[in-house]
């Protein structure tokens, strides 16, 4: 697995495996991302755990976009993210920020 923070107010756009740009025609399915139940909090900015598969390399991400306008309220367009963080990159920052884990349900952490 491989993981990246990302802030809240953003999603993620378009994602690459090594193969280039993520087809699901041809992978029969979408690329397995899940936001995890930890985020950092770092001068005020709320930035959530991301886990995504081996496979993907890339991840395109954005701020999301105002449904009454249409329009983004942040001055950058996207951002591409081309160097995941291992598992322990991921608990070397934990270590250095002060981090918040959401828990719904134990089982989500047991399994």
């Amino acid at each position: 697995m491989k993981y990246f923070f990302l802030s809240e107010g953003w999603t993620i756009g378009r994602v690459w495996a090594s193969e280039g740009l993520w087809q699901i025609t041809a992978w029969r399915r979408q690329p397995d991302i899940q936001r995890m139940n930890i985020c950092l909090l770092e001068q005020g900015e709320v930035m959530w755990l991301y886990r995504v598969e081996d496979a993907v390399i890339t991840v395109e991400v954005k701020p999301i976009t105002s449904p009454q306008t249409g329009i983004s309220s942040q001055a950058i367009g996207q951002v591409i993210l081309r160097r995941l963080m291992s598992a322990e990159q991921v608990i070397e920052r934990l270590e250095t920020a002060s981090a918040r884990c959401q828990l719904q349900s134990i089982e989500s952490v047991v399994q």
